[in-house]
């Protein structure tokens, strides 16, 4: 029997020597100590027929060539070499070779994306106010760099109002509008552009720290890159969503597209959660407890009713891309009927899911109380369960947001959607997702 000890692909030490040993007892225990690796320099043994060759010194967390060499000979009993098992698989000698980085290391990185997340959840609260005021088609170009600059003089302004005045929004809706007026609105959009810049720096210049580093593990890049292809993709996408407002409507009410508007705010929503998951995995230390399963069940029904906030929210894109919170202002009534007759007024049918006001505030408030429903029961039955104190407490957030955000749905409607509640409305869909990943991620970390 012939065996090799090398390190990281290559003959470990300088001084070798060979062991005769005949076949029996010797090479069953050579076998078992075969294919070994130590941490990360892939110190191991491979197995051949003949002599047994060993390269040394060679050392297993006090374990030399001499003590391997006893280990294989016939004479040592099963007690020793399981010993030698236990102590190379604490040393992580039995395991796979996996990237280890420091505790303070997954600790930074993981507050960094949640500051991150804090960013975007402020984009598309300003969004939110920029899409309310009207504001977001007072900016007709896009420039990465020279966007940047507010007009400073007054004939830098006279010239922005003018190139204002030929949108089809000044033509049809704004035509009275002082320059004083025009600033306000211009600012707006500027405010919101210049803050998603900003969330550019804060993802893309730690990353490429930490990555140069070593404090991204191999799993993480892949999602780290699809989280930078999102954030510019969200760039994108929003001067894409600003230029279908600036053509010509079909009506007399120039908007944007709530199908862009749709994948707009999406495609937001998606980048936070992405980056709140993540956070809260590198930050949050891991609670224990028995996965039985009842607790399976409830972890699939948590994951679930995190998709029903999601898909809730992006209906909530298309009641605002429509303004159709200004129609059926009543609850839980459509007027005086419980379903109002122009639901299926446009053909084919399947626009009006899209593009019939009626249709869309119905399918809105239809999601927002099946969601409601789903978040109550959720925590009804988890009362039955013993969760730990931080998934208890996830649930409860939940289940308390939930009641808060159909109330303030009920009154935005009710109100004819005043700006300063119908933004607390969207940034309380944001927040109600927030606990919802909150506790998707309490639930993910319970061992199987």
């Amino acid at each position: 029997m012939l065996s090799r000890l090398a390190t990281g692909g290559g003959v470990f030490g300088r001084s070798c020597f060979r062991l005769c040993a005949s076949p029996g007892a010797a090479t069953r225990h050579l076998q078992q100590i075969s294919k070994l690796s130590v941490g990360g320099r892939g110190v191991g043994v491979t197995l051949h027929t003949g002599a047994a060759l060993f390269s040394a010194p060679v050392r297993c967390r006090g374990w030399n060539t001499a003590t391997l060499l006893k280990l294989a000979a016939p004479k040592q009993n099963a007690c020793r070499l399981a010993q030698l098992r236990q102590t190379t698989t604490a040393a992580g000698v039995a395991a796979p070779v996996t990237q280890q980085i420091p505790a303070r290391a997954q600790k930074i990185v993981g507050s960094w994306l949640l500051v991150s997340a804090g960013m975007v959840f402020g984009a598309v609260a300003i969004g939110g106010l920029t899409r309310l005021t009207e504001s977001g088609l007072s900016m007709v170009d896009w420039h990465l760099i020279k966007g940047m600059k507010p007009p400073q003089t007054q004939q830098e302004w006279e010239d922005y109002f003018k190139m204002y005045k030929e949108t089809p929004q000044w033509k049809y809706q704004n035509r009275e509008m002082t320059i004083q007026e025009f600033k306000f609105i211009f600012y707006m959009e500027w405010f919101h552009r210049m803050w998603g810049r900003t969330i550019g720096l804060v993802f893309f210049l730690p990353a490429a720290y930490f990555w140069r580093k070593g404090w991204v593990s191999k799993a993480m890049k892949p999602r780290l890159a699809a989280f930078g292809s999102l954030l510019v993709f969200q760039g994108l996408l929003g001067w894409f969503m600003v230029k279908s407002g600036l053509e010509e409507p079909g009506d007399d009410i120039p908007r944007v597209s709530q199908y862009r508007l749709a994948s707009h705010l999406g495609s937001a929503f998606l980048l936070y959660v992405g980056l709140l998951w993540t956070g809260l995995l590198h930050v949050l230390p891991r609670q224990k407890f028995e996965m039985t399963s009842q607790m399976r069940q409830l972890s699939k029904y948590a994951h679930g009713t995190m998709a029903l906030v999601f898909f809730t929210a992006l209906s909530g894109a298309f009641v605002a891309g429509l303004d159709a919170g200004l129609v059926y202002n009543s609850f839980p009534k459509f007027g005086d009927r419980w379903i109002p007759e122009d639901l299926f007024n446009f053909d084919p049918k399947w626009k009006n899911m899209f593009e019939n006001h009626t249709t869309v505030q119905f399918n809105h408030r239809i999601l927002g109380t099946t969601t409601a429903v789903a978040i109550l029961s959720l925590w009804v039955w988890s009362r039955r369960l013993r969760l730990t104190p931080r998934a208890s407490l996830a649930l409860s957030c939940m289940a308390g947001m939930s009641v808060v955000q159909i109330s303030l749905g009920i009154g935005t409607l009710l109100l004819y959607v005043p700006t300063w509640l119908a933004s607390t409305h969207q940034l309380g869909s944001l927040t109600l997702l927030s606990f919802a990943v909150w506790l998707a991620t309490e639930l993910k970390k319970l061992p199987k």
